[in-house]
């Protein structure tokens, strides 16, 4: 299987959450003092299918949401970005969408994440097996839908229907210890789907958990590059990422920035990578138009909202004085 040329297809489905966000306004305000809201569409899979849509791409997204009206902001939202609903379906009961409120500051940031009873744990084996894998290139999905059950065996099930129809498939690590009943059951489901992937991204500290210690991160991210993925990132903050695709392993810098908050950079990150690679570019330009959206994302409020169209990207690029210096890393 040719990973890009799936992705090339521009057409993704993408595998996990959609939530809402809301932001004490003005920036710099904190939770506890807070008078008014910003309020926007969250969830990483969500975010990760906007941002590309901004791209030009098409998006499905598969979950389940709360069967009230913040579900149906969720649903409402996901057609605003232009991304296909068709398999976000409403789950009754007391089951609840995912609600993050969080600062825009960097300083003593804060952010609360009430996931009680989240209505995308209750995706189905059912949901997922709905979905003619066919009309797609590429399946993407973020590690929290590994986290309960039944998303967990659903999840896995995607990746096997998406293998079956040849979709290269694009894991974002993305571990939330909050959302797992324990770290061991972590580190064995996530490390089970990272072998199971074709793109793999994921800071320092996850590639660490995988391996059992944050030492041991490193060597993790090249073995999977060595043995099942055909495309690693290992994100290092503001130490950059090395890339590891090809046989050859490549560090790169990042997008210096004044950051207004730390949240969202990763989903911009895959959302640009992703789209460079579906525009054709070289695996290090993909990365670094990534990296750029990443500095976007964190100097803006919100997240979904804050993430760049191409025009805005190029614009960045043009006016940006460059990417800092790769960081020589050994291990």
């Amino acid at each position: 299987m040719d990973v890009l040329t799936g992705i090339k297809k521009n057409k993704f489905v993408v595998v996990g959450r959609v939530g809402m966000d809301l932001s004490p306004e003005p920036a710099g305000s904190s939770i506890e003092e807070a008078q008014h809201l910003m309020v926007a569409m969250g969830g990483s899979s969500a975010n990760i299918a906007a941002g590309l849509v901004k791209f030009g791409a098409s998006a499905s997204l598969v979950t389940r949401v709360s069967d009230d009206a913040v579900g149906r902001y969720c649903v409402k939202q996901l057609a605003a970005y232009g991304v296909d609903a068709t398999h976000v379906t409403p789950v009754a009961g007391e089951f609840r969408n995912s609600l993050a409120l969080y600062e825009s500051r960097v300083q003593d940031h804060n952010s609360v994440i009430y996931r009680n009873g989240a209505a995308d744990f209750q995706m189905s084996i059912e949901d997922v097996e709905a979905v003619d894998y066919s009309q797609f290139g590429a399946l993407i999905t973020a590690g929290t839908v590994f986290a309960a059950e039944p998303s967990r065996t659903a999840a896995f099930r995607a990746f096997e229907l998406a293998r079956e129809a040849g979709l290269p498939i694009i894991f974002d690590v993305d571990y939330r210890p909050y959302s797992w009943p324990s770290p061991k059951v972590a580190e064995d489901v996530l490390s089970k789907a990272g072998e199971l992937s074709d793109i793999i991204v994921a800071n320092d500290e996850e590639f660490g958990f995988m391996a059992g210690g944050i030492e041991k991160g490193l060597a993790k991210a090249r073995s999977l590059a060595e043995s099942t993925a055909s495309i690693v990132v290992y994100k290092m903050g503001h130490l950059g990422a090395i890339t590891f695709a090809n046989g050859e392993e490549t560090q790169t810098g990042i997008y210096r920035v004044d950051a207004l908050k730390p949240t969202g950079a990763g989903d911009s990150f895959m959302a640009g990578f992703i789209a460079g690679l579906a525009e054709g570019r070289e695996m290090n330009d993909a990365v670094m138009r990534g990296s750029a959206c990443a500095a976007i994302v964190v100097a803006k409020p919100g997240c979904a909202p804050a993430m760049p169209n191409t025009e805005q990207l190029n614009a960045f690029l043009a006016t940006h004085p460059g990417p800092s210096a790769p960081q020589t890393v050994e291990g």
